[in-house]
C-alpha cells in the first residue's frame, strides 16, 4: 500500500505527520519512508537517520554543434526556461544551469545540429534503522526544475518495494509538477492541513490535484487547536472528505519536533491504526 502525506500549504507538518506515522507503524511492519520534498529534505533529520549516497541523478543538457548553426533562433524561441539566447546574426549563448532538459530545443532546430550531453542535478539516498528503509532525493542547488530527481527517487525505490509492507511517500508543498509525480500511483493521499485561511486555501487546491489524479483523499488536520476548525470542517464536507485526525497544538508536540523526534500522539496512533486495517 502506497500513501503520500502530502498537502497544499507549506509549514502545515507533513513531515511531522509523515515521520510520526512511519516511526509508529514501524513497530510492527516493515515500513518504506521515502521523502520526496527534493528542494527540502529533512525526514532523515527527524528519524536520525544516516543517508548513504546511492547514485546521482542527471539530466539531457544540449550540446550545439556551432559548424552547423544557421543562427535562426528557433532553440531560443522554444525554451521556456531562458536557458537559450539568441541575438540575431550570432550564434545561441547555452546558459546550463537554466536548462530544465526538457529538450525542446533539439526537436525544433531545423539543421538538427542539436544533440545532448549529461549534467547532474540531484542525487538519491538510501537508509535503514529498525523496519525503516529510507529513500530520499536531493535536487542539486540551483537547479530550476525537481521533478526529474523525484522520478528517480521513485523508480529507485521500486527496486525495494516488494519487501515492504507500507510505503509512505512525504511530498513536497504545493501542486506543481513534483507533487503530481509523488502522488501519482498512491493508494491514498492524506492532505495535511491547518485551521487557517491560508491551510484552508490551499487544502482546497490539494484536494482539486488529487481528484484530477484519481486518488482517494483523507484530511488531517494539525495544529487542530489553533484557529477555526470550521473551515477545515466546510471543505471536508464540500468534498465529501473525510477529516481522518486531529492533531492539537501541544507543548508536548512542539518540543519533540524541535528536538527533531517523531512526534507521539494518540491522534498518529489513529491515523496509524486506520491505515494498518
Amino acid at each position: 500500500m502506497r500513501i503520500a502525506v502530502t498537502g497544499g500549504k507549506g509549514g502545515t507538518g507533513k513531515s511531522a505527520i509523515a515521520t510520526a506515522i512511519t516511526a509508529y507503524l514501524a513497530e510492527k511492519n516493515k515500513v518504506m519512508l521515502i521523502d520526496l520534498d527534493a528542494d527540502c529534505p529533512n525526514d532523515h533529520l527527524i528519524l536520525d537517520i544516516e543517508r548513504r549516497k546511492e547514485k546521482d541523478v542527471e539530466s539531457m543538457i544540449p550540446d550545439i554543434d556551432f559548424s552547423k548553426c544557421i543562427k535562426c533562433g528557433k532553440c531560443s524561441e522554444v525554451c521556456q526556461f531562458k536557458a537559450i539566447v539568441h541575438v540575431k546574426g550570432k550564434k545561441p549563448i547555452l546558459i546550463p544551469e537554466q536548462c530544465s532538459g526538457c529538450g525542446a530545443c533539439k526537436i525544433a532546430c531545423p539543421v538538427k545540429c542539436i544533440g545532448e550531453t549529461k549534467k547532474k542535478i540531484g542525487t538519491i539516498y538510501s537508509g535503514k534503522k529498525g523496519n525503516i528503509t529510507f529513500i530520499s532525493s536531493d535536487l542539486k542547488p540551483g537547479e530550476p526544475v525537481s521533478e526529474f530527481v523525484v522520478d528517480a527517487a521513485k523508480d529507485f525505490a521500486k527496486t525495494k518495494e516488494k519487501e515492504q509492507d507500507i510505503i509512505i511517500i512525504d511530498t513536497a508543498a504545493g501542486t506543481h509538477c513534483d507533487v503530481i509525480s509523488a502522488c501519482t500511483g498512491c493508494d491514498l493521499a492524506l492532505a495535511v492541513t491547518e485551521p487557517t485561511p491560508l491551510g484552508a486555501h490551499d487544502l482546497k487546491l490539494i484536494l482539486d490535484l488529487l481528484k484530477i489524479l484519481k486518488v482517494p483523499a483523507k484530511i488531517v488536520l494539525n495544529k487542530s487547536t489553533v484557529g477555526d476548525k470550521r473551515l477545515i470542517q466546510d471543505i471536508a464536507k464540500e468534498y465529501d472528505v473525510e477529516i481522518t485526525a486531529e492533531v492539537p497544538y501541544e507543548k508536548s508536540i512542539v518540543e519533540a519536533y524541535s528536538k527533531g523526534e517523531p512526534i507521539k500522539h494518540k491522534s498518529i496512533e489513529k491515523i496509524a491504526g486506520e491505515l494498518e486495517k
